[in-house]
């Protein structure tokens, strides 16, 4: 099933980096038909003119939160975004840690990467890289680098979420942080009921609120503090699913 489970989400995703996203995923309950990728991500949170400042390609509207809204980036910083996409939180961060920082992508659907590389070009972004990798396998930059990693609705794709916290934290330089968006649920579901569609829509991977942060605290985090709750939906199993932001410190 972990396998099935990844093919599918790079085939997905890669769909979803050719044509478009045709889903208003972000909060199903408050989209309107003919809702953009733009309209969609505001509702998130994000800022109109912080939107308008990035390369509107890298705006797809798949994220479920605004963590950036809470990473208190600076100058210099290096920040990692797991499962970039198209770039838009790392161009954003990239904006925030000028050019003495770095940003960072980390995907592993090439497509996906593809896009993010021509939208970093058509930008001119020179303090920005993306890389392909897995993050609850192995994210590709050394120990102790990163001063803040980011993820937006992605770690919840992972079928090992302790395996992916442990990746962060062994990344993250001492006292750095982690500020995520992501989605829980207040009832898990067997493995026997689980749908790789499901798993990839972040509904059948989704862990409660206790286990996720209990995943957090065994990869070695601590103070770990969530920040917003918002109603994400509710699915076919009457399971209620909600868009939580977490930050731990390493």
């Amino acid at each position: 099933m972990k396998n099935l489970i990844k093919e599918e989400i790079k085939t997905r995703y890669s769909a979803i980096a050719t044509s478009g996203n045709t889903d208003c995923c972000c909060m199903p309950g408050e989209c309107k038909p003919g809702d953009s990728p733009i309209d969609a991500t505001k509702l998130i949170g994000y800022d109109q003119k912080d939107l308008e400042s990035i390369p509107q390609e890298a705006i797809l509207g798949v994220g479920c939160g605004a963590p950036l809204n809470h990473a208190k980036l600076q100058e210099g910083e290096v920040v990692v975004d797991l499962g970039s996409g198209a770039g838009i939180d790392v161009f954003l961060a990239a904006k925030k840690v000028s050019d003495s920082g770095k940003a960072i992508g980390i995907d592993m659907t090439d497509k996906m990467l593809e896009k993010a590389r021509e939208n970093a070009r058509k930008g001119g972004f020179s303090n920005v890289e993306f890389k392909k990798g897995d993050i609850e396998e192995s994210i590709p930059l050394s120990h102790n680098y990163v001063d803040v990693v980011i993820s937006n609705c992605v770690i919840n794709l992972t079928t090992n979420k302790t395996s992916a916290f442990k990746e962060v934290f062994r990344i993250l330089k001492h006292k750095g942080r982690m500020v995520i968006s992501d989605l829980v649920t207040d009832k898990e579901i067997s493995a026997q009921q689980v749908s790789s569609e499901q798993w990839c829509a972040c509904i059948d991977g989704a862990l409660t609120k206790e286990n996720y942060v209990r995943c957090i605290a065994e990869a070695g985090f601590s103070n770990i503090n969530i920040l917003e709750e918002r109603i994400y939906t509710e699915d076919n199993n009457g399971r209620k699913i909600t868009s939580i932001v977490i930050k731990a410190v390493k």
